[in-house]
């Protein structure tokens, strides 16, 4: 298909808001539940980005959000820490794995020059996990065999962890933020990973700050810096933090930043607002999602300020703030 080729092959913002002005046109025109939502608003056709309207992120928990008549591959489900659990239902995993894979290499690096230690255990407990699906995949580009799962065996994990040092690799660590906080008890030295956090407590600790969390494992793993993925079950594409906390936006992912109390209009750079997520990858569900996060847009990225307060928690990959 011609606009899924052109999505996965942008090269500047003219073309992004371009192609996301078809992905649109191509959507809203599709009988389901987003075009039903954009009728009920009766709004003129968009002509740039922030006139499109953005589909409410609650609504894959009450519906079955698709833009295509393709047989579903696969339902891909949230944590579902507390309450009802998200479902995307996903008619081409191609999709997926293109989106991932070009973000993946772009912001963090080329697998096939890493060792991927996930510390994942709530997500392999539950499965149907997006998260899981896409670094299995990760794995298995590294093409290492100290790549792999960890579910509490963290010794395990470190030796992992010192053996791919001493052959020269990169280490990257995913790691549930829970999990990574009882890894501190044994206050490794892990100072030449990168530690990626993948956010939520799950229940099993005290919920903390960003600032706090990151502190503590910063601390508990010997290491100068944590990084956290920006991505959710609703979503193909992610976001990476790499410095400071700012993320950086997978080629196939925007964030727009709207105001708190009116969702059709938007802030200033620098101002604090609700996250709306432009996903091209999405492209047989709903590639215009508002989500519950708060954020602001910085010159580098941008950043995650918290949640919406009565906003039950995301058991993806953002804590409260």
């Amino acid at each position: 298909m011609e606009l899924q080729r052109k999505i996965f092959n942008l090269k500047n913002e003219q073309e992004f808001e371009k192609v996301a002005l078809e992905v649109y046109s191509l959507q809203s025109k599709k009988k389901s539940v987003y075009n039903e939502y954009i009728q009920h608003l009766n709004i003129p056709i968009p002509t740039c980005l922030k006139e499109i309207p953005f589909l409410p992120i609650s609504f894959f928990k009450t519906h079955d959000i698709v833009s295509s008549t393709a047989k579903v591959d696969v339902a891909f489900k949230s944590s579902g820490t507390n309450g009802q659990r998200s479902i995307h239902l996903i008619s081409d995993l191609k999709m997926y794995i293109k989106a991932f894979n070009l973000g993946y290499d772009e912001i963090i690096g080329y697998p096939e020059n890493q060792v991927i230690l996930a510390l994942l255990p709530n997500y392999q407990e539950q499965g149907e996990s997006s998260l899981i699906y896409m670094v299995d995949h990760l794995i298995k580009r590294t093409n290492n065999k100290l790549s792999g799962y960890f579910l509490s065996n963290f010794e395990d994990l470190i030796q992992a962890y010192n053996n791919a040092i001493s052959q020269g690799k990169d280490v990257v660590i995913f790691g549930v933020s829970y999990a990574l906080l009882d890894l501190t008890e044994l206050n490794p030295d892990l100072s030449k990973a990168r530690i990626i956090e993948t956010g939520g407590m799950k229940g099993r600790r005290k919920e903390l700050t960003k600032q706090e969390l990151h502190s503590a494992l910063k601390k508990g793993l010997n290491t100068d810096f944590i990084s956290s993925e920006y991505g959710m079950t609703e979503l193909l594409s992610q976001a990476y933090s790499i410095d400071r906390g700012i993320f950086k936006a997978s080629p196939t992912m925007r964030v727009l930043i709207r105001e708190v109390n009116d969702p059709f209009n938007y802030v200033e750079e620098g101002k604090t607002g609700g996250i709306n997520v432009i996903d091209l990858a999405n492209i047989n569900s709903c590639s215009f999602i508002s989500t519950q996060d708060l954020g602001r847009i910085v010159p580098e990225g941008f950043e995650l300020m918290g949640r919406f307060d009565n906003s039950d928690i995301r058991g993806c990959n953002l804590l409260i703030q």
